[in-house]
């Protein structure tokens, strides 16, 4: 699984993220780069890399019509599509900073984003999401110019509004490409921080471009591959390994319609790639077993027979097993099971990467026994985002690899992994004190994680120095911050934030008794009946958590409650001797309403 020399773009080559994309319009025009749906049409339709630089070329003509100039910070809160391609690479050929901003956050959060980045444009995809900014429009005062994909209404009463068509000319000149240095800013990406409110990840073009290198040697793929991109752009795992990493190589990227439709989409498009976090496979696996369960017995017990053997004749493969007789079954067993599976998935994925968040041993054991080699990394948004990786020849899914080329990693102090290399962020925006909290001297980067590395240069992680909760769809939450904020209502008097691995957030929680036994009598409740007893609680309990954190990320929503009256205490062995929760033992206490809370997910 090579890539026909000449074929690679390297990143000493493309000097910027936009002249990358240039050389690929230049050595294989009429190859089709991208493919979406057409829902007038309900057909899928193919776009060649020099159609797509015939449409950037209209593009940085509107940007500048509008009098955006090199430096300025441009914002993009669209689902994938071709239209978030030929905006990024319009504007990065302007020398414009893109803004990446999620499509399910919330509006203040965005206009937060908006103004910290000083962004001059915003491009919207339908004209619903301009509507939902109704309470933040004055806000909103520093943009010159606001956009959606969708056509607008006939009237509006907001005249930087545009629609795409309206504002596209009919034709563009050639390309542009002004002279960048590779050093320079490319683009913000904003994540969660400590405070509530989201940091400006500042990366360059080299920060991005040397990392999309770095992990197309590890895991190489070729130009006749076809990813199938639906984690949002937004997320830095998406954008360098399912967009940019694809111009360098010369592969074809078809965009998901949603991931609802992700299974029809699978079967229709059979791609040979597939960037995930841990949930889209979480979501198979869980379909996969409850399927099984609700069916006969022995057609569970050919299922784990098949994977037992599977996961062997796969340790065997990478030299950490023996051969055993029930590989000679194996042809059998793909017909009988693995084949059918796979078929569901496409039929002709050669690899499926996961990160953002950890993938359970058990999950990725299931897939690579039946013949899907699953392939986990780990990085940061600050470190473009992929800092280690395991290869499909080093494949040990316990850990997230070694170190991808050109990065370096080391353990500090309490065991911190630490890490160093031109993937590195240049820094916060608007935050140097974070910045060098952060990054020492020499340029090392402490991830906030512990970790091991072994004897062969892999790295497991162990455990997070500040209890960082990673959801399973990626985002990193701190617990102790949305705790806090929670407790400003005397309501609450003990909160622990649960989320790890998890689709969402959820919290428990211990009540004031006196003012619960109040509240509850007004709004007609019984004042026994807290948290998941009664659902006239639980929703009354979160729309006042919903109230302390209007600050936070949107995807920081808390969605479930067990909240109680017993005070966890000292002497129940909740808290330390120092007033501090023992969250361990909190969750072994209460396992059963957590259960509860995640029932079906």
């Amino acid at each position: 699984m090579t890539t026909a020399a000449g074929e690679v773009i390297t990143s000493t080559h493309a000097v910027t993220l936009d002249g990358l994309f240039r050389e690929r319009v230049k050595r294989t025009p009429e190859t089709v780069a991208y493919r979406d749906f057409n829902q007038q049409h309900a057909n899928w339709r193919d776009y060649t890399w020099a159609q797509i630089d015939r449409q950037v070329a209209r593009w940085q003509a509107a940007l500048e019509r509008d009098g955006l100039k090199a430096g300025d910070r441009v914002a993009i809160m669209l689902r994938n599509s071709t239209e978030w391609v030929i905006f990024d690479q319009a504007a990065m050929g302007l020398g414009l900073v893109v803004v990446p901003v999620y499509t399910q956050d919330r509006c203040d959060n965005v206009a937060y984003i908006l103004n910290d980045a000083n962004c001059k444009l915003l491009l919207l995809g339908t004209h619903e999401q301009w509507k939902a900014f109704s309470t933040v429009r004055d806000q909103l005062g520093g943009l010159v110019r606001l956009l959606t994909v969708e056509a607008q209404p006939a009237a509006t009463d907001e005249p930087r509004l545009r629609s795409i068509e309206q504002w596209l000319p009919d034709e563009g000149e050639a390309t542009r490409h002004v002279p960048r240095d590779p050093n320079a800013l490319a683009t913000i990406v904003y994540t969660s921080g400590t405070t509530g409110r989201p940091k400006g990840v500042m990366l360059s073009h080299r920060n991005i471009l040397t990392n999309a290198e770095a992990c197309l040697k590890a895991v190489p793929v070729t130009s006749i591959d076809l990813l199938l991109s639906f984690l949002p752009l937004s997320h830095m795992f998406e954008r360098t390994c399912g967009y940019y990493l694809t111009v360098m190589c010369g592969a074809t990227t078809a965009y998901a319609r949603s991931v609802q439709q992700l299974g029809e989409d699978l079967q229709s498009l059979r791609p040979t790639m597939l960037i995930s976090v841990p949930r889209i496979y979480e979501r198979i696996y869980a379909a996969i077993k409850s399927k099984l369960d609700d069916g006969p017995p022995w057609r569970k017990k050919l299922f784990e027979f098949a994977v037992d053997t599977g996961w062997a004749r796969f340790e065997h493969a990478q030299g950490r097993g023996g051969w055993q007789p029930a590989f000679l079954l194996w042809p059998l067993l793909d017909a009988l099971v693995a084949r059918k599976i796979m078929a569901r998935l496409g039929g002709r994925l050669k690899a499926a990467f996961a990160g953002g968040a950890a993938l359970s041993l058990d999950v990725s054991r299931v897939f690579i026994g039946l013949g899907l080699p699953v392939i986990q990394g780990y990085g940061l948004t600050e470190t473009s985002p992929v800092a280690c990786a395991n290869s499909p020849d080093d494949n040990v899914p316990a850990s997230v690899g070694k170190a991808v080329p050109g990065v370096e990693i080391k353990i500090g102090d309490k065991n911190a992994l630490m890490i160093k290399g031109p993937n590195v962020m240049l820094g916060y925006l608007n935050n140097a004190e974070a910045t060098r909290a952060l990054i020492d001297a020499d340029g090392w980067l402490n991830t906030g994680d512990t970790a091991r590395i072994d004897a062969g240069g892999r790295v497991f992680i162990t455990g997070r120095l500040k209890e960082i909760i990673v959801m399973s769809n990626g985002e990193k939450i701190p617990p102790v911050d949305i705790e806090a904020a929670i407790m400003r209502d005397t309501l609450f008097e003990q909160v622990m934030l649960i989320g790890e691995g998890k689709p969402y957030l959820s919290v428990l929680a211990n009540l004031n008794r006196g003012q619960w036994k109040k509240l509850a009598a007004e709004q007609g409740i019984q004042p026994e009946s807290v948290g998941l007893q009664n659902g006239g609680a639980e929703k009354l309990l979160l729309a006042r958590i919903a109230a302390q954190m209007k600050t936070f990320p949107g995807y920081a929503e808390v969605r479930r409650i067990r909240a109680g009256l017993d005070p966890w205490t000292v002497e129940n062995g909740l808290l330390t001797p120092t007033l501090k929760l023992r969250r361990s033992r909190v969750m072994e206490k209460f396992q059963i309403e957590l259960d509860q809370m995640y029932s079906g997910h």
